[in-house]
């Protein structure tokens, strides 16, 4: 029997497995061993992309932290909800129109009413739980243990001091079920001590695991940066591009350990062969990552600042040592599990994203892809659009606009910029950027 019927077969097989969805924060795509980080020693991930799937052509939804996450739990493009399509700055705070508008009105997240992932999986009988960084609303009534999380062990804002859990503003940030709670270590382990007791719990399964950890992202402290009192808040420290070098290494090298710890709970317990263990990053990297060999950085549309890594791990089903070139993206991992757990979203909200792991399992063919970003902060907004290689990039910075064009399968790392060779291609995907733009934001909250 060839490997891709025996494949087929096994995917048949399997029923409800466990699923563990690992999210880094701000890791830039070149960031690891396995992507061409020669600096870095990430043994336990680099293992984990062995053993099962690697993505050369990820992408997360959006350039920063909440659009992204926004996206996996909704399984949707974040401009559907309103107010999620730049990271909720810390206090609340919203950055463009939309989110001002919310946030002036105290409804600036997701909210409890939207169909999200957890939801739909713990209807399907998984026990669900998150555990790490939340950043989809900093009021009570957008905490996670109303979206659809049995266990919740989080903080709510994008940054926050790793070992006094204080964010830039000196506002306490880590909560368990809405309420603050008192913990000592540095955050990343706990991470992995709260994954490790759930897994315990949780081991009689089915259970749906999401672990969104805050590494690498500011404030830069490594595993052995403890100061006596918090960061002071004009540490710069707290500067996202300003990363001792030293000091990114090591929070990487200690986030490859916490998740070689979760691993490994998870083959004590026995339930390897039945979990599907997924790692990805939010957005791409700040100055202080490596990007390479991709153009730009977090915050905007240049692959550098969407394009992450991404690897997929389920024993008997998806063949060890893959490599794929299929265009994906975050949603297309929440259609996966949605499937996996045998849950069906509502006609009304269909989940956007394709079965990436159908895909990998079943080793089909990889296939073109239309995909769109969009991103407003301040006065700029950033747009972006692939169809195929090619991808339509839009700057706009106060009355300023630039536009690109770029052939992705002849120029992985936007050198070359078509506009002027081919104007016809980019009218044409910038007038289908626009139809998206327009369909997917009529009815958003927050607009005028």
């Amino acid at each position: 029997m060839g490997a891709l019927s025996l494949a087929a077969l096994n995917l048949a097989a399997a029923e409800r497995p466990n699923i563990v969805f690992i999210l880094a924060d701000d890791l830039g795509y070149g960031d690891l061993a396995s992507y061409g980080r020669p600096d870095i020693r990430t043994p336990r991930l680099d293992r984990l992309a062995r053993e099962g799937a690697k993505l050369t052509a990820h992408y997360a939804n959006g350039p920063e932290c909440t659009p992204t996450r926004a996206a996996l739990l909704t399984g949707r493009y974040q401009q559907w909800v309103g107010g999620l399509e730049c990271a909720i700055g810390t206090g609340n705070v919203g950055r463009y129109d939309d989110a001002l508008r919310l946030s002036n009105a105290h409804e600036l997240g997701l909210p409890a009413e939207e169909q999200t992932l957890p939801k739909l999986v713990r209807k399907a009988g998984y026990r669900t739980g998150i555990i790490g960084k939340w950043h989809l609303g900093f009021d009570p009534k957008f905490a996670p243990h109303l979206q659809g999380f049995d266990y919740t062990f989080y903080c709510a804002g994008g940054e926050m001091d790793y070992f006094h859990y204080l964010d830039p503003a000196a506002y306490y940030n880590l909560f368990q079920d809405g309420n603050p709670i008192s913990r000592d270590g540095y955050f990343t382990d706990l991470v992995a001590e709260e994954a490790m007791d759930f897994l315990e719990r949780e081991k009689g399964g089915p259970f749906f695991l999401y672990l969104p950890y805050t590494v690498p992202h500011a404030p830069y402290q490594g595993p052995g940066d403890r100061l006596p009192n918090p960061l002071p808040l004009d540490s710069r420290l707290w500067k996202q591009s300003q990363a001792p070098p030293a000091v990114y290494i090591a929070m990487i090298e200690h986030l490859d350990e916490s998740v070689g710890r979760v691993l490994d709970k998870i083959e004590a317990l026995g339930l390897a062969d039945n979990t599907v263990v997924i790692f990805t990053s939010d957005n791409g990297g700040t100055k202080s990552a490596r990007n390479a060999p991709f153009r730009g950085i977090k915050g905007g549309t240049f692959e550098g600042g969407i394009r992450v890594p991404a690897m997929v791990r389920w024993p008997g089903v998806i063949a060890p040592g893959t490599v794929s070139g299929q265009v994906s993206a975050t949603f297309d991992f929440s259609a996966s599990i949605a499937r996996l757990a045998g849950a069906s979203p509502s006609p009304e909200k269909p989940f956007e994203g394709v079965d990436i792991i159908d895909h990998l399992a079943a080793g089909k063919p990889d296939f073109a892809r239309t995909l769109f970003w969009r991103k407003p902060r301040g006065q700029t907004l950033w747009k972006g659009m692939r169809e195929g290689s090619l991808k339509f990039v839009s700057e706009t910075n106060g009355a300023e606009t630039n536009e690109y064009l770029f052939d992705l399968a002849a120029d992985p790392s936007e050198k070359t910029d078509l506009r002027g060779d081919r104007p016809g291609e980019l009218a044409r995907l910038r007038g289908l950027y626009e139809e998206w733009e327009e369909e997917v934001r009529r009815n958003r909250r927050g607009k005028p």
